[in-house]
């Protein structure tokens, strides 16, 4: 009797842990992939589960088209806005990282590639336009499968946008955040944004007192309301670290007559002299030229690498700059980590793997998929 009491619990036990393993399976699909695994599918993740592979589970959950179509598209969409709103139409930036991650592009290559992604044969139809988004938005209305390369696939952003390939600057010169962030304005807004969404930092982390201020911009009052030192005490924090990098955008422009991006290789745009008489003694822009002043004191700990120069021309070698810092890798998988674990790091152990993951991220070539599976690796066996 004894025996076979025993014998009971641990075939209830057994069965126990075969269902965590097959919860563990399907809340793995269901975050990856945002729908419900079918039954095939599952039983295959479970196997895997048991044999102790989630990696293994993972990849084959984000074979779905739904990771591509429904999960990336979610994950990359508050990106291309300046309300960081998911409710957008798939437009080419966020084809492009849905595109990347499914490739395994090197991810630090986000703000530099000459890149794009576009519908292929029947689904290229509008056919991609530096004009417009209908064709961006005609995949989506047909719910093409974004995860099939025979009907979506990479092509140079150059070819598409009409500009040169060396003022490529990967998602920075889409046409999405060309809209949202050239527009207007002094160029400002393309480079914070790019610091909130990529880097994980807004401005307000980043004011360094210490800087010179010898590259803040004419627009910039040294005394405003006639107190210098609102200039000293907050304006100079941003400005000192911003202006000298916002410089890489100087030859861009959105045009909202005709909808595109101009560039005008050369000659900088005159929205960069706006306001030029707030204090005429301040630094006016001569050309594309950019610095990263970030590399030395209290925000060192972005982590720039060392083999590259820290200082160039153009939006181009400024994306490599900051796709190339332990920050825009950290940022990646902390943002990963957010969507499928559907929480902060909240303790040691959260924060421990993702540093790990991004250790990893950094040494084996940047992708972007190992990172989604080693994540809910670790969320779904917790």
């Amino acid at each position: 009797m004894r025996t076979t009491l025993i014998g009971v619990l641990l075939a209830g036990l057994a069965a126990t842990a075969a269902a965590n393993e097959r919860d563990q399976a399907k809340r793995m699909h269901d975050r990856l992939a945002g729908v419900p695994p079918t039954a095939a599918v599952l039983d295959q993740m479970e196997a895997l589960i048991v044999a102790g592979d989630r990696r293994g589970a993972a990849d084959i959950a984000m074979q779905n088209p739904s990771f591509y179509n429904v999960t990336l598209k979610n994950f990359a969409s508050p990106w291309t806005n300046r309300d960081q709103s998911v409710f957008v139409p798939l437009n080419d930036y966020v084809a492009t990282v849905i595109g990347m991650v499914r490739d395994d592009v090197d991810f630090s290559t986000l703000l530099s590639a000459d890149l794009t992604y576009v519908g292929q044969g029947a689904a290229a139809n509008p056919a991609p336009s530096a004009a417009g988004n209908a064709h961006y938005e005609a995949l989506e209305a047909n719910n093409v499968d974004l995860g099939d390369p025979s009907l979506f696939n990479a092509t140079t952003q150059s070819s598409i946008m009409g500009i040169p390939s060396n003022a490529t600057a990967g998602v920075m010169t889409s046409r999405a955040a060309s809209e949202a962030f050239f527009v207007a304005g002094t160029n400002r807004a393309m480079f914070r944004f790019t610091l909130l969404n990529h880097m994980c930092n807004d401005m307000e982390q980043m004011m360094d007192f210490k800087l010179p201020p010898d590259m803040v911009r004419q627009d910039v009052s040294r005394s405003p309301g006639g107190d210098s030192r609102l200039f000293l005490n907050n304006c100079i924090g941003c400005h000192a670290g911003m202006d000298p990098l916002a410089g890489a955008f100087a030859y861009y422009d959105w045009n909202e007559d005709t909808g595109r991006l101009e560039y005008t290789a050369g000659t900088v745009q005159a929205k960069y002299f706006n306001n030029d008489l707030n204090f005429p003694p301040g630094f006016r822009t001569p050309d594309d030229a950019w610095e990263n002043r970030w590399r030395r004191g209290q925000n060192a700990y972005l982590g720039f690498d060392e083999s590259l120069p820290g200082r160039g021309n153009g939006a181009k070698s400024l994306g490599e700059e900051l796709g190339r810092s332990r920050a825009f890798a950290a940022c990646q998988v902390e943002k990963v980590f957010r969507t499928v674990c559907l929480r902060e790091p909240e303790d040691a152990a959260d924060r421990a793997r993702v540093n790990d993951i991004t250790r990893t991220f950094r040494a084996t070539g940047y992708r972007m998929k190992q990172v989604f599976a080693d994540t809910a690796a670790f969320c779904m066996g917790q």
